[in-house]
């Protein structure tokens, strides 16, 4: 007997799915906490040590840090390809399993070849174009590169599952407690950088003058453990989910998924709403609103408050702090409360006011203002995200969730790249035009409370009912044409 074969009522408990739990979501929490921990180490430290130790432009350092975002277009064929071929028999656990080692790995290997292009500009005296310089670079860039496809391999699959295996009123608190977790990882990881910097600057060295023989060993030793610490954690957070409680799994034994929904029909569903598209720009809006700071905030922490390397990398930490309350509070009270449109607009405009507070912190030149301004910040920036991926798992198809989530993820991973390299960008053009370092960082801030308007404009074209009536129509004009042959 087939599954066609069975009565409606016994079909129904076929395909019925046990409903997730509390303990499995905060579990699935602990892939997105090793995401943020490798992402402070990744972006915090590096990005401080390169430019404020190292002495390698900050233009130079957000294009190398940046390179790992530029690949994101693989996201959407990762994710297509999770829908469509699963590796050793899952389509997504072993994906985010293997993405996760060997993003691991490119960290370690991006360290080894920055000591290098650190050690060629020390010889030098300053920052010179020359083969050792552009050979470096390019080394570093092709690392990061690596980093990055991996990266997408593993978190496109992720949020996809997120999506196989949640309904959509449940689907506010499953993002207010993940994304939670990713914080908790970047909170972790500030606190981790900062006791190491404090253990490297305890021998009286001045920021900026650290020998590398005193910068390497406890750096290296970070990034040598934190990978497998990663891993460990994607495992545990994803063993036995995808088994039991996922629609996709389920419902692909009926359908005939593999065979029904390729890659050209993949993108026909894609790009069949205007949605889509208004989405994307509101999407890459405001990443690049919330990132831009990202390359200089370390930076500015050192030169306008003097701050320790200790200390700034903490920064990392209280904004962490600020978007965990955001997080909670905003799936918990605020969506349910005010709607998911409505929230991410409050949070749009909350992030632009606090850009105001990191200028004015600036003026007093005190440490404690600016570690106030960031919990401010976190708290705006977890209202915003946690309500535009909200929007987003909503203007996702299910029957081709990981096309959707890779295009999503697309839109962001470039603009946090674009964000990297434009704030790094800016802060050198301000450096040119201003004399104090305070007006050179505050042109990125405004810049970027600015761009949070813009996004503003797009979150009002935002529809989701239209996304949905017309993705509907597509997939079945799609699977129409099919069965006509």
């Amino acid at each position: 007997m087939t599954i066609e074969d069975l009565p409606e009522s016994n079909l129904d408990i076929t395909l019925a799915k046990p409903s997730i739990g509390m303990p499995t979501i905060f579990r699935l929490g602990l892939f997105n906490m090793g995401l943020g921990l490798m992402a402070v180490l990744t972006l915090a430290v590096l990005n401080r040590v390169m430019i404020s130790e190292l002495a390698i432009p900050a233009t130079v350092t957000g294009g190398i840090l940046a390179t790992s975002l530029f690949v994101s277009p693989a996201r959407v064929w990762f994710g297509q390809l999770s829908d469509n071929k699963p590796l050793w028999g899952k389509h997504r656990t072993n994906y985010v399993l293997l993405g996760t080692a060997i993003f691991g790995l490119a960290v370690f290997l991006a360290v080894q070849a920055m000591w290098q292009l650190g050690g060629v500009v020390r010889n030098n005296g300053e920052w010179l174009w020359n083969t050792e310089t552009i050979g470096w670079s390019a080394i570093l860039c092709l690392i990061m590169a690596i980093y990055g496809l991996a990266v997408s391999s593993s978190s496109t699959p992720f949020t996809a599952l997120l999506v196989d295996i949640t309904e959509e009123e449940r689907r506010s608190k499953l993002i207010a407690i993940v994304w939670s977790m990713l914080m908790v990882g970047i909170v972790i990881g500030g606190i981790t950088g900062s006791i190491v910097f404090k253990k490297i600057e305890a021998g009286g060295v001045s920021a900026g003058n650290i020998p590398l023989e005193v910068l390497q060993p406890p750096i290296n030793s970070v990034f040598a453990i934190v990978p497998f610490l990663v891993v460990a954690l994607a495992f545990v957070a994803t063993f036995g989910v995808e088994n039991k409680y996922s629609s996709f799994v389920r419902n692909k034994t009926t359908t005939n998924r593999d065979d029904s929904i390729t890659i050209v029909r993949a993108m026909k569903v894609l790009t069949t709403s205007r949605q889509t598209g208004i989405f994307f720009t509101f999407l890459s809006l405001l990443t690049i609103g919330l990132f831009m700071q990202e390359a200089v905030l370390e930076p500015y922490g050192g030169e306008v408050f003097g701050m320790s390397i200790g200390e700034t990398t903490k920064l990392n930490a209280y904004w962490g702090m600020g978007i965990l309350f955001g997080y909670a509070v905003t799936g918990f009270k605020i969506i349910p409360y005010l709607g998911k449109k409505k929230t991410t607009r409050i949070g749009c405009i909350a992030v632009a006011l606090c850009f105001g507070l990191i200028i004015l912190a600036g003026f007093t030149q005190q440490p404690k203002m600016l570690q106030s301004a960031m919990v401010f910040f976190g708290i705006a920036a977890g209202i915003a995200t946690v309500g535009g991926i909200s929007l987003m798992l909503d203007l996702t198809a299910a029957e081709t969730a990981g096309t959707f989530i890779g295009a999503w993820g697309l839109a962001q991973a470039m603009s946090r790249g674009l964000a990297t390299l434009i704030g790094g960008a800016i802060l050198d053009i301000g450096k040119s035009i201003f004399a104090t370092p305070l007006m050179s960082y505050s042109l990125v801030f405004v810049i970027q409370a600015l761009g949070m308007f813009v996004a503003i404009a797009f979150l009002e074209r935002v529809n989701v009912k239209e996304f949905k009536e017309n993705t509907q129509q597509a997939l079945s004009t799609i699977m129409e044409g099919d069965l006509d042959g």
